[in-house]
């Protein structure tokens, strides 16, 4: 695999998991319009395989393996979305996965891992703590690690989803996604530059976990101020020594946003699209709840990038976020 993501990867990546994942809908909403001042066109990944845009990635991976190197399996760490993603993949392969999940994973994609024949570890919700089951499980296993975003495979199958996006929707002037490690963004920066150059692509992350823009602004990887702390819990983990560089060459803004505009901004979706929308992927519509860009006027793509939680424990609910 070439140590550069291009818009090649990813076109490559698109024809290898094209009847492995699926080809979700473009949605629009009038209100949504009107509140925004800009035209807004939803890519439902939260309709994709797992619920998520991970599947992407995670398939490309998987199906990117030699049979030698697939053999022993594949391990991962992750909150949810790329856990599900990957044991899916290893499922459609026959190959095992491994997975290691933080203690404070949402229930609902607990159960989804395991559902899909996933070998669950769990650990302390830390970046090193995650990082030290996978290598212990690598060691004792043989299987091969597929990051959840610091994998060019993995990013490159992240960006089938704007090529998807921009074939159907060609003449948008912004694409906006979520930003946590970086996988979607790069891959999305990449597909939308490439196919479109004088596009731009915004990045929006959650204040409490504002690693990604702190980075952009500083030209090199920073963490957050302080303890990460979002419901947006696919957001939490830094961006990476691979998608860093992609973001900072292709990436035209990163804002952030407060936890109650992502909360409105889930509802929001909810109430307008009519669909199931997780705190992650409400997050970049966020952006427009919070007045964080102006965009009016303009034809923007969005990813919505999944629909997985805990539906008894809706965010709404709790007061203390809005």
């Amino acid at each position: 695999m070439s140590e550069l993501l291009t818009l090649e990867l990813i076109r490559a990546a698109r024809e290898r998991i094209r009847d492995k994942v699926t080809r979700t809908p473009v949605l629009t909403s009038d209100v949504l319009d009107g509140h925004s001042g800009a035209s807004l066109f939803f890519k439902a990944e939260n309709l994709q395989k797992i619920g998520a845009f991970k599947a992407r990635g995670a398939t490309n991976a998987v199906f990117s393996m030699s049979d030698a190197e697939a053999a022993r399996g594949v391990v991962t760490h992750s909150s949810g979305n790329h856990a599900a993603a990957l044991a899916r993949a290893a499922k459609l392969r026959g190959i095992p996965a491994y997975i290691v999940m933080p203690n404070n994973a949402p229930k609902t994609k607990q159960a989804s891992v395991a559902r899909l024949g996933g070998q669950i570890t769990f650990c302390e919700p830390t970046t090193a703590a995650r990082e030290a089951a996978a290598e212990k499980l690598i060691a004792e296993t043989g299987a091969q690690l597929v990051h959840p975003f610091n994998d060019y495979r993995v990013m490159a199958g992240q960006g089938t989803a704007t090529l998807e996006l921009l074939e159907d929707v060609p003449d948008l002037d912004v694409v906006m996604c979520p930003v946590g490690g970086g996988g979607l963004l790069s891959g999305t920066a990449v597909a939308a530059k490439g196919v479109k150059p004088g596009i731009r692509v915004i990045a929006v992350e959650p204040a409490g976990a504002d690693d990604a823009a702190r980075s952009f602004a500083a030209g090199k990887i920073t963490p957050s101020s302080g303890p990460v702390n979002t419901i947006a819990d696919g957001l939490r983990t830094v961006v990476g020594t691979r998608t860093f560089p992609e973001i900072q060459q292709h990436v035209d803004d990163i804002v952030t946003v407060s936890e109650g505009a992502i909360v409105q901004a889930m509802r929001a979706l909810w109430e307008s699209l009519k669909v199931i929308v997780e705190p992650s992927a409400a997050v970049p519509y966020a952006a427009f709840v919070e007045r964080k860009v102006s965009l009016a006027g303009k034809r923007v793509g969005i990813i919505i990038t999944g629909g997985n939680l805990d539906l008894d424990s809706l965010p709404w609910a709790n007061t203390e976020v809005l």
